[in-house]
């Protein structure tokens, strides 16, 4: 919990430093940690486009007084202050350039979606909520991937509630795993998950599946961006985002990781005098 406490601690110092109001989880009750209205946890506010894709979203992320996102721990936040920029100025392929999804100049991105759903099955009994992508880019009919999707991660891998393990129905989609092995060995170790403790494993595999399901295994691209952080709690994580790499990999999934701390340095190295508002915002909340 280290890490957790870290994270939100020095989330709360930056709104405080610039004279941002909190409020608790209800409001006048619970630790202040949301900022009162959205906006002020937002490098800009949210597209329609933005908002509309977390309104159907199954994670209530704008919903409640205050929503999630209000929140400055808030990994949907983070997500849109990093991805919506790129999106609203109509640059995509810059920001999927900066996560290695593609070489810089390259066009395939035509757009960027959050909380993006891709069903693993039609049978809504069994698999009722599709799973949901934080960050897509839908890229062009002609490219080799069709998706570049982004599993984001902030202060939530460090907290104290335990990961779910994978549910033994996914374990029933014989064709889905057939030409991944080495995934479906790992996913029937973790029906409950008593490995990994900081990498939401499960969420992952279900990522690919979907996202295999209806684009093919050579059809995606998956990053998963996490937020760094010193310490055994990050030793571990990384170490568990390796083996996870590792077994992806055995199964020709192309499947990457990146700290939000290295693409939040790459932007800057790279875009810093043209996008100045935009790099010093990033590195002053979360370098």
């Amino acid at each position: 919990m280290k890490a957790y406490k870290y994270i939100t601690s020095k989330q709360t110092q930056w709104a405080l430093n610039r004279g941002i109001p909190l409020i608790g989880s209800k409001g006048a009750k619970g630790r202040p940690a949301y900022t009162s209205e959205l906006n002020q946890n937002l490098f800009e506010s949210l597209g329609l486009d933005t908002r509309k894709s977390f309104e159907q979203g199954d994670g209530g992320e704008v919903s409640g007084n205050p929503a999630k996102m209000q929140a400055v721990h808030s990994s949907s936040a983070l997500g849109v202050n990093v991805f919506q920029y790129w999106q609203e100025i109509g640059q995509v392929s810059v920001i999927a350039s900066a996560c290695g999804f593609c070489r810089k100049g390259n066009t395939v991105s035509e757009k960027i979606v959050f909380e993006d759903k891709y069903p693993v099955d039609d049978n809504v009994g069994k698999f009722p909520i599709a799973p949901n992508i934080d960050v897509v880019f839908r890229n062009i009919d002609s490219a080799q991937f069709k998706r570049f999707a982004v599993e984001c991660k902030f202060s939530e891998a460090y907290g104290s509630q335990k990961h779910n393990g994978l549910k033994p129905a996914y374990l029933e989609l014989v064709k889905l795993w057939s030409d991944i092995p080495n995934l479906y060995e790992f996913a029937k170790s973790i029906c409950p998950d008593e490995h990994f403790v900081y990498l939401h494993s499960a969420q992952l595999i279900k990522h690919i599946l979907g996202l295999k399901r209806n684009f093919g295994k050579n059809g995606f691209r998956l990053l998963y961006l996490w937020y760094d952080v010193l310490g055994k709690e990050g030793a571990i994580h990384r170490d568990e985002i390796d083996k996870f790499y590792e077994i992806a990999k055995a199964d020709g999934i192309y499947f990457n990781t990146m700290s939000y701390q290295e693409l939040i340095l790459v932007l800057s190295k790279e875009y810093r005098q043209e996008h100045a508002k935009y790099i010093k915002y990033l590195s002053e909340r979360y370098l």
